[in-house]
């Protein structure tokens, strides 16, 4: 089999206050790509992994990551040798490791079907990794675990672009900064488009002091015209929404001009 991990963008993402467990209650827009990480599996006498691909030296143990765990948390038969390219770089957030860990319950629910409480499962694991799960647009509150469906996803095809300066940003950190102010709810009735416009990002203002180029990447995406610029998650990846293919490419082609060390991924919408 193969699969995407289809990368994660938080078109919105409001912090509402932290929670005595430590975690914060949020509401977030989450969309997906229509690429990012890709996985193939294969038989085999017992579960083995093997990383590859440009980022695959950013992970701290790729031998002993999410998609590891999910194969560990979810019965899939015999033994499943699985081939993991990491495309997206890592602690960007894009939930590269969540999208992996939801590729991994799409190809078991695809081989032997998800048992019923796959969602308490793939919470344990990552609070991406339920909406990585289904990967298509939807709402999140909560810690992001309980998700809600979008009454118009006017944004399916949507031209996207992400791009990441290369620079990781810890989650952990960015949410301890977090200076603590509700600045209130998110739309929750709409369109996608309608919601993300009126949303906005509480995790920007702390990221951008602990990765100053995220700014930069902002500054330079807003120039090519996009009718949405944000960061995405904790950072550092931004992206940019296009009403054409032919603005997002042009779009691709300055950045890299400008730009040729920032990476770049195009594409559309789920």
């Amino acid at each position: 089999m193969n699969e995407t991990a289809y990368a994660k963008i938080n078109l919105a993402l409001h912090v509402r206050r932290r929670r005595e467990d430590g975690y914060h209650e949020l509401e977030t827009l989450f969309a997906f790509v229509d690429d990012g990480d890709r996985l193939s599996v294969t038989p085999a006498g017992e579960d083995l992994l093997e990383v590859r691909g440009e980022f695959v030296g950013s992970l701290m143990n790729p031998f002993d990551n999410i998609v590891a765990q999910a194969l560990g948390t979810l019965p899939h038969g015999k033994g499943w040798s699985v081939t993991l390219e990491k495309r997206l770089p890592v602690a960007a957030g894009l939930g590269g490791g969540s999208a992996d860990a939801g590729a991994v319950f799409r190809m078991v629910e695809r081989a032997h079907g998800l048992p019923e409480d796959w969602h308490a499962r793939a919470a344990k694991l990552g609070a991406d990794v339920p909406a990585c799960v289904l990967s298509r647009a939807c709402i999140g509150t909560g810690t992001g675990t309980d998700l809600a469906e979008v009454a118009e996803n006017d944004l399916a095809g949507c031209p996207v672009l992400l791009v990441n300066p290369r620079e990781a940003v810890p989650t952990g950190p960015v949410f301890k900064a977090w200076d603590g102010v509700d600045r209130g709810a998110m739309p929750t009735e709409g369109s996608l488009r309608a919601i993300a416009l009126a949303g906005r990002n509480d995790l920007e203002g702390p990221a951008l002091e602990m990765c100053p180029v995220i700014g930069d990447v902002l500054a330079a995406l807003e120039a090519t015209g996009p009718f949405l610029a944000r960061m995405s998650g904790s950072g550092a990846t931004c992206f940019a929404l296009y009403d054409s293919d032919e603005a997002r490419d042009e779009a691709a082609e300055k950045l890299a001009q400008m730009h040729g060390n920032w990476w770049q991924m195009a594409g559309k919408l789920r």
